[in-house]
């Protein structure tokens, strides 16, 4: 789950992070106000849950209030494009308004999940307000990188480690390896999966400050840390996979054309695998799961084609658990529903009832394309997607 900036600072800072001062708000009039509040000058952020916002015109400063009220204006409601939003962009529906502080410099700092080591990891640049991704592709030792043992959270020597690493020194190398300590503490207990601060602001009287911040946490944690699902945008989430969550389905969308139904994470990779190495491009993953309900399979089939670009749908049951009658009862149900589905819909179906199960696809008034293995599936789909016969 994700966040915006603004409330990101606002949990860091009840760790004792520093941040500018700022307030959010949706309306051009406020936003001057509250840059008055701050002596005239002022940073009008915009507040998506994506990165690159200056890259997109996202992020202005402003002189006066007037100025500030001018660009705030200017940025809500805009379709903010950036290298994380894709082509598309998203709306802005806030700005962070904040006190513009004197720039010394710009470093980088964030804890995430080292899935190698088990362990939460820092790692910290002194190539701040860049893509980390382009600085670990060009000079991968401009990135230090610390360990720290989510039981013992994070020690003093490691927050001076992390200072040198930055090439702080004196008072400000002292700030800094406090405000580590409350970066790894907020990590820890909050369930996050990312702490990002970037840049990390060095002023020119040497204080410390979070001038940006990005959290993202564990979805399967949220229900022990409900003051933070709260924080949740929906607005700022794709429509069908928010769809797909009421109904715990696992399902991530793309940007193909095939539409894949699968029971199991582990077949539904390998199902996306095969549609690519015969030439087709998967829509989505979607896990139904190993025991996958009737009406599951239902509500899973109804988000897929309301998919546009959808041209063909895959649907690939291995009956471990799940019987494969349900499965072809719910898929018949949901067209039946649906009551206009067009596109080609190919079904792969093995294990449990499946003699039963492929009888109920023949026997139903919509016209299935029955495949006898993974292979013929993903023949059959790809040429059924670009409107030939397999």
């Amino acid at each position: 789950m994700k966040i915006h900036e603004y409330q990101a600072k606002e949990i860091l800072r009840r760790y004792g992070v520093a941040t500018p001062r700022g307030q959010v708000t949706d309306d051009p009039e406020e936003a001057g106000r509250i840059a008055e509040g701050f002596g005239g000058r002022a940073v009008v952020k915009a507040q998506i849950h994506a990165g690159g916002r200056g890259k997109g015109g996202g992020v202005k400063v402003g002189k006066s209030p007037e100025e500030v009220k001018e660009l705030a204006g200017k940025i809500l409601g805009m379709q903010l494009v950036t290298p994380q939003t894709g082509p598309e962009g998203q709306k802005v529906r806030k700005v962070l308004v904040e006190e513009a502080l004197d720039i010394a410099s710009e470093l980088y700092l964030s804890v995430t999940l080292d899935r190698a080591n088990g362990k939460p990891v820092i790692m910290a640049s002194v190539s701040g307000g860049m893509d980390i991704e382009e600085v670990a592709a060009h000079d991968p030792s401009a990135i230090f990188r610390l360990h720290v043992d989510p039981q013992l959270g994070l020690l003093p020597f490691q927050g001076r480690a992390v200072a040198r690493g930055l090439k702080l020194k004196g008072d400000t190398a002292r700030k800094c390896g406090k405000l580590v300590a409350a970066l790894i503490k907020a990590y820890l207990d909050t369930d996050a999966s990312l702490v990002e601060i970037n840049p990390l602001l060095i002023t020119g009287g040497g204080d410390v400050l979070a001038l940006d911040a990005k959290m993202n946490f564990d979805d399967n944690a949220m229900f022990r840390r409900p003051d933070i699902l709260a924080m949740r945008d929906i607005e700022e989430e794709d429509p069908s996979e928010v769809e797909a969550g009421k109904f715990n389905l696992n399902y991530i969308k793309l940007d193909g054309s095939i539409a894949c139904m699968v029971n199991g994470a582990g077949l539904a990779m390998a199902t996306m695998d095969i549609i690519q190495l015969h030439g087709g491009s998967p829509a989505n993953f979607l896990d139904v799961g190993g025991s996958a309900s009737q009406e599951a399979v239902k509500n899973a089939f109804r988000i897929l084609v309301s998919d546009p670009n959808v041209k063909a749908v895959l649907i690939n049951i291995f009956g471990g658990i799940a019987r494969t009658d349900r499965i072809a009862n719910g898929v018949v149900g949901a067209i039946q529903e649906l009551g206009n589905v067009t596109l080609p819909v190919v079904v792969r179906l093995e294990g449990t009832n499946v003699t039963l199960g492929r009888q109920i696809l023949r026997d139903a008034p919509f016209s299935f394309i029955v495949a006898e293995d993974m292979e013929d599936a993903a023949t059959k789909v790809v040429a059924a997607a670009e409107g030939r016969a397999a």
